[in-house]
């Protein structure tokens, strides 16, 4: 009688710990996926660049089950816009033609001097846009122009490798500095891709300022995203520009410039916890 009431009590053991490892494994899947819900990123480049930047990244959120919707600045990649015609409200209005393409609000995604334009959208289209990703990217307040928070960052080594037109409508970087400042920690082939798709850069949206309010731009949910070897917006601008917008949710990846060509998809999982 007592070898079968053991027995009984190894079965009944058995059973339970079977159906706690069954719901233990089921609810471990079940949290590991929370965060991959379905979002729309609309993803803007920065200056000297074109949606090729975002290739990587964008087949990575694909694959994860996100929509994904690059924008083209005008005057950038394959866009044949005179120059002379662009400024910061061409840029907004593009990013937002764009935007009215997707279902529902946005995560809106700009790097660069893509922060600056992302910033002019949202004051226009806050009630689009679920939240505002600043991927290294100049962040901007009230009444400010990118050339104002370019000039106040004394640790950047862009300003010198500068080569203006003679007409003053675009800026050239030095050639051979193009790679050092961009990507000097990616490999051969995403060096030979930004030399391979280099155009000047437009002027005249550098100067053009933003004008914000809290009820609009101020009402949307911002996250940074810290480039830490950055030498064209430093770590040090980055942090002052997070403070004075009071962003509290900041991440970080230790890359150079462009971490869409250094750590693809380590910016990719960044970008799929920012949609939580």
């Amino acid at each position: 009688m007592i070898t079968e009431n053991i027995l009984i009590s190894l079965v009944s053991a058995l059973c339970a710990m079977s159906v706690f490892s069954s719901t233990s494994k089921d609810d471990t899947t079940a949290k590991s996926n929370t965060y991959i819900k379905s979002s729309t990123y609309v993803l803007v480049h920065g200056a000297w660049q074109a949606p090729y930047v975002w290739d990587a990244v964008r087949a990575d959120l694909e694959r994860k089950g996100q929509k994904v919707i690059i924008v083209e600045l005008p005057g950038h990649g394959g866009d044949q816009t005179p120059t002379h015609t662009l400024s910061l409200d061409v840029y907004r209005d593009k990013v937002i033609e764009s935007m009215s393409k997707a279902e529902g609000r946005v995560i809106l995604v700009g790097h660069s001097m893509g922060g600056m334009v992302i910033t002019h959208v949202a004051e226009k289209a806050a009630n689009k846009i679920s939240k505002l990703v600043y991927v290294g990217a100049f962040l901007p307040a009230n009444g400010q122009a990118l050339t104002d928070l370019a000039y106040s960052d004394p640790d950047s080594k862009l300003g010198p490798n500068l080569v203006p037109s003679a007409d003053q409508l675009t800026l050239d970087v030095k050639k051979d500095q193009l790679t050092s400042l961009f990507i000097n920690d990616g490999n051969q082939v995403t060096k030979d891709l930004v030399i391979s798709n280099y155009r000047a850069e437009p002027a005249i949206p550098f100067t053009n300022k933003v004008t914000l309010t809290k009820e609009n731009f101020g009402a949307v949910d911002k996250v940074y995203i810290k480039t830490l070897q950055d030498v064209v917006i430093s770590p040090g601008l980055q942090g002052r520009m997070i403070a004075t917008a009071g962003i509290k949710t900041v991440l970080e990846v230790n890359t150079s410039h462009s971490p869409f060509l250094a750590q693809p998809h380590h910016l990719s999982e960044i970008l799929l916890k920012t949609a939580k």
